[in-house]
């Protein structure tokens, strides 16, 4: 590889370069580190996307040194925090986004640097929202006071949203910092706003549940809350918590009594349903101030409520009171799993690995499940497949793309000779990009009897240079995958395999880079003769 043109590339051209060197797999150690030396000033570059592509590119190569991964997040900490206070809202964004990837593996790594995230007036609110995530996860011994205190003043914005996000934010900082937190949101409630109180009640059901500690302090709070909370997630909150925790708070049947007084008025099914699970439980603990009020719900969600989901409930807590106190007991409290552990699962560091091929993409900014939501069906969604060659990592060039092609009606193509190149590698973002903006060539069903088995079916591919791409893993409802090889004379074929749960055919759809009706039909013909003779094995 040739260092030294690389200056002479403008910013787009040395991206596109870093970007297209993600495909080669270097053949030893000393290759890699003579690949990393040769390109390391471009972790310091003027040009952010420069920069973002050189680390990506770090990071993937360096897999199996994670000293050296580390090492490369130290250094472009500079320019990641120089893009977060950018004036560039988009650049601002997306560097906030990659930040809070990179906390997920190193959470102190910005931490001496927590008031750069702090928000300024004039920001959007999408920036101000990924700057208090951000805060989360630098909160320290240090600066928990300075950080809190930032976040209590966003929590009177004049934003509801942006109020309630800096809400929940303390809560979660609250898993760490209980009490102080606590304090914060305590105060919080005294103000008497509708969203404010919603919020911090939603809090509180989720701090006792995985902070016990805590629930002495949050039961005082409560009472008073019913008067400003409007929503239904709020009033869900504030019901679950009177039912679980109803025996530490005095008047806690006559806030649920207010609440059976309204439920003809109350719009929410959910809220219904909540009251009746809590006023089951508090019965349980307070029996005599709360048989009367019960009796009353269960006879209006049994005989007058439309819900069926509402009524339902009700004929089966009635049910259930009718086989005696104790079972009902047995079911509605009976031991529940150490929510702790729940909370140590979401504070666990992630392997650099596990996001490093992400990074540099839309992935940071969407998340990982909302990224896969959008993608489905695409070969992005599906596990990559390592190339069986080592001699084939390095792709010597991309075919030039042709425009989509008409159908080709494939019992009307007679077949002949065709000769696939072993040498031929093909990424998953190359076959994307190829695949959609290829038109359909040939559309067949080949007959299909037992389970699949990808690796076995990847195997007889290799034997006739047909590459796997990506593929489902086994027994998955809906296996798919997704082929690629390449002839003597440059034109692609690359195929698409699906295949339903119980279904006795495989669906398979080819695609030409150019309009060959011969050679489509000579290669539909081979991958023919391994899929049958893969059905023919298997039984």
């Amino acid at each position: 590889m040739d260092g030294n043109r690389m200056p002479d590339l403008d910013q787009w051209g040395q991206g596109e370069v870093l970007t297209f060197l993600l495909r080669y797999k270097p053949r030893c150690e000393e290759e890699l580190f003579d690949i990393l030396n040769l390109l390391d000033g471009y972790l310091k570059n003027s040009s952010s996307s420069v920069v973002m592509a050189a680390t990506k590119l770090f990071l993937v190569l360096a897999r199996d040194f994670p000293h050296v991964q580390a090492d490369v997040l130290v250094r472009v900490k500079g320019p990641l925090l120089a893009a977060c206070t950018s004036e560039s809202r988009e650049l601002c964004f997306t560097a906030l986004c990659h930040v809070r990837q990179i906390l997920d593996s190193f959470p102190g790594h910005f931490s001496s640097h927590y008031k750069k995230f702090f928000c300024s007036y004039s920001e959007p609110h999408y920036i101000k929202c990924q700057k208090m995530e951000v805060l989360c996860k630098l909160v320290n011994d240090e600066n928990v006071q300075q950080v809190l205190e930032e976040l209590r003043d966003y929590c009177t914005d004049v934003s509801t949203e942006l109020a309630q996000g800096a809400i929940f934010a303390i809560g979660n900082i609250a898993r760490t910092y209980t009490e102080q937190c606590v304090g914060i949101l305590r105060e919080l409630l005294e103000l008497k706003q509708e969203h404010i109180t919603s919020a911090v009640v939603q809090v509180f059901r989720d701090l006792v549940w995985l902070c016990p500690q805590c629930t002495e302090s949050v039961s005082q709070a409560l009472s008073g809350c019913e008067e400003t909370i409007q929503d239904s997630e709020g009033k869900q909150a504030l019901i679950w918590l009177l039912g679980v925790h109803g025996e530490k708070v005095p008047n806690a049947p006559y806030i649920l009594e207010d609440f059976v007084e309204n439920v003809k008025s109350e719009s929410f099914s959910a809220v219904k349903v909540e009251l009746l699970t809590a006023l089951m439980r508090l019965f349980i603990a307070r029996p005599a101030e709360c048989q009367d009020m019960l009796g009353r719900l269960l006879y209006y969600c049994i005989e007058e409520e439309k819900d069926m989901m509402v009524r339902d409930h009700a004929l089966f807590y009635y049910r259930l009171l009718q086989a005696g106190t104790e079972e009902t007991k047995r079911v509605l409290c009976s031991p529940t799993s150490d929510h702790s552990l729940q909370l140590l699962e979401e504070q666990a560091e992630s392997s650099v690995n596990t996001w490093a091929s992400d990074f540099n993409s839309l992935v940071p900014i969407y998340g990982k499940k909302q990224w896969a939501a959008m993608t489905a069906g695409q070969v992005t969604e599906l596990r990559h497949v390592d190339s069986p060659s080592e001699d084939s990592a390095l792709v010597g060039k991309e075919p030039l793309m042709s425009e989509k092609q008409e159908k080709v009606p494939c019992d009307k193509v007679s077949s002949s000779s065709l000769i696939l190149m072993p040498s031929f590698h093909l990424t998953a973002e190359q076959f994307e990009r190829t695949w959609l903006s290829l038109g359909v060539g040939c559309q067949q069903a080949v007959p299909w009897q037992e389970t699949v088995l990808p690796d076995t079916i990847q195997s007889a591919l290799q034997v006739v240079h047909i590459q796997t791409i990506a593929m489902s893993k086994a027994g998955s409802q809906l296996w798919k995958a997704y082929l690629g090889a390449q002839d003597d004379t440059g034109c692609l074929f690359l195929t698409e395999l699906l295949l339903e749960t119980g279904d006795t055919e495989m669906q398979m759809l080819v695609k030409q880079s150019e309009n060959k009706p011969e050679a489509l039909q000579a290669f539909i013909s081979i991958l023919k003769t391994v899929l049958g003779s893969m059905a023919g094995l298997i039984s």
